[in-house]
């Protein structure tokens, strides 16, 4: 019978497979950033990604109707009657609109 000594290179290869073992169970399973926690994140920032963009494109579009709106006061009035439903005393507000729910003047053609 040989005599080997605890730290052979046997033994140590042993016990890092060993660690090695733990620590991917571990870091897959157990620990609080799992593998299934990164992949939740991920497509959560995606999803938020993809709202991202949409929402600048609404800001650009609503910067360019209030550029459009604030340079003319004849389309403030417009705007405030419209969307606002806005109206003097004694006054009736009707709003013409098209199959789209579009008011049928702000048609760009």
């Amino acid at each position: 019978m040989k005599n080997k000594s605890f730290w052979s290179l046997h033994t140590l290869r042993n016990f890092y497979i060993a660690t090695l073992l733990a620590w991917v169970v571990w870091i897959s399973l157990l620990d609080n950033n799992n593998l299934r926690v990164v992949f939740e994140n991920r497509s959560k920032m995606r999803e938020l990604e993809k709202e991202k963009t949409v929402l600048l494109e609404k800001i650009v579009q609503v910067k360019e109707e209030r550029r459009e709106v604030f340079g003319n006061p004849k389309m403030l009035e417009k705007l405030a009657r419209e969307k606002f439903l806005m109206r003097k005393p004694n006054e009736q507000v009707y709003v013409i609109v098209d199959e789209n729910n579009q008011p049928a003047e702000s048609k760009k053609e």
